[in-house]
């Protein structure tokens, strides 16, 4: 076995779970090698701990959503919320050996299954020790631009990073966010303002999504004013986007465009329900070996001197209020080689050209 699998799963387990004797883990995997599967169980009975396993199949997941029914869903949710309600922890590898593989999923199934599912969801968030994170399938080296090899070095060295050595600064961040109210971006075809006063700002440190390397909040619901570019691509529900434009009006999306003709598709996904025009997190991403998108979100949203601004659902305790089936972590990237951009807290400058300036914050420098 790859010693590298072992060292992943003993830090899930021990450390971004902190599994305990007797607690129950579900350990859910999609297209995931077997090897992994048998080194987490192995970690998991070393902390006398007791592994569930839940396989999937990207490929077989679309199948059933193709021509999902509420009566189907329903019943799925019931049964998934069961077996989760005796769980004390999860873990979520995901691979995908082609990431549009539900691109063509009709949005009003997708929107249908996600609807029955988002209790689950919120009840794993809520309830129980969580962590979710990506495998490194081939497909995941091509939208990288690496080969196999290479791909797989960067993704171990990012997902085992020293999270505990950046925990200083990342609570920082989270106290001067929490202290402010007024926040200001510009950047090539970004000028926005809201705020984020009252709502608590949140970090892990390699506890919920791995690789980590964020700080998040939510936007006061009905105050964000102005125009956002997205520069990084991305891709939601299967399907591809670049060159996002967003502009709001009292928190709401009022405008949607997107490169490559795919305008339609983009407001077809924000009209899934009243909650999608309107943002439900604001996050700024660190990680130091992430650098690049790749269009997978837990990558993207990390990418050093990054920001990412999330129509749709709030997340966990960073709560504004706003209930969606969507949560589309949308990335722009403030470094020089991206045009740069500056971020303001309370009209200081606290962030320029996707490096923070306040001394407290410099280990996130990378």
């Amino acid at each position: 076995m790859d010693p590298r699998f072992l060292e992943l799963a003993k830090q899930l387990i021990n450390y971004s779970t902190a599994l305990k004797k007797g607690e129950k883990i579900l350990l859910d995997l999609v297209d995931t090698p077997e090897d992994m599967g048998v080194a987490l169980m192995r970690a998991v009975r070393a902390k006398k701990g007791i592994p569930f396993l839940r396989l999937g199949s990207n490929r077989l997941n679309r199948e059933l959503l193709m021509e999902a029914t509420d009566e189907q869903y329903e019943a799925t949710a019931n049964h998934l919320m069961a077996e989760m309600k005796d769980m004390d922890a999860y873990i979520a590898i995901r691979g995908s050996h082609n990431i549009t593989e539900t691109s063509d999923v009709p949005s009003q199934r997708m929107g249908l299954a996600m609807k029955h599912l988002r209790k689950v969801l919120d009840h794993r968030v809520k309830k129980t020790k969580w962590c979710v994170l990506r495998w490194p399938h081939p497909a995941m080296a091509q939208q990288a631009g690496m080969s196999t090899e290479a791909f797989e070095e960067f993704y171990f060295d990012c997902c085992l990073l020293d999270y505990k050595s950046y925990l200083p600064a990342m609570r920082a961040l989270q106290r001067l966010m929490n202290k402010t109210d007024q926040v200001h971006i510009k950047g090539p075809g970004t000028d926005l303002r809201f705020s984020i006063q009252g709502i608590p700002a949140l970090t892990s440190g390699g506890n919920y999504n791995i690789p980590d390397g964020e700080v998040f909040t939510s936007p006061v619901k009905t105050s964000v004013e102005g125009v956002i570019h997205y520069n990084a691509p991305t891709i939601y529900r299967g399907i591809e986007f670049d060159g996002i434009t967003l502009t709001f009006e009292k928190g709401k999306i009022i405008k949607a465009v997107a490169d490559g003709g795919k305008t339609k598709d983009l407001n077809k996904i924000l009209d899934s329900d009243a909650g999608a025009r309107y943002v439900g997190e604001f996050a700024l991403g660190f990680h130091p070996h992430i650098r690049e998108p790749m269009r997978d979100i837990l990558f993207d949203e990390k990418i050093a001197g990054s920001f990412h601004f999330t129509p749709g659902q709030a997340y966990e305790d960073a709560d504004n209020g706003n209930r969606s089936t969507v949560h589309w972590d949308m990335v722009s990237i403030q470094r020089q080689d991206y045009g740069g951009g500056e971020i303001y807290f309370d009209g200081k400058l606290v962030r320029k050209d996707g490096l923070f300036l306040p001394k407290s914050l410099a280990k996130l420098n990378g």
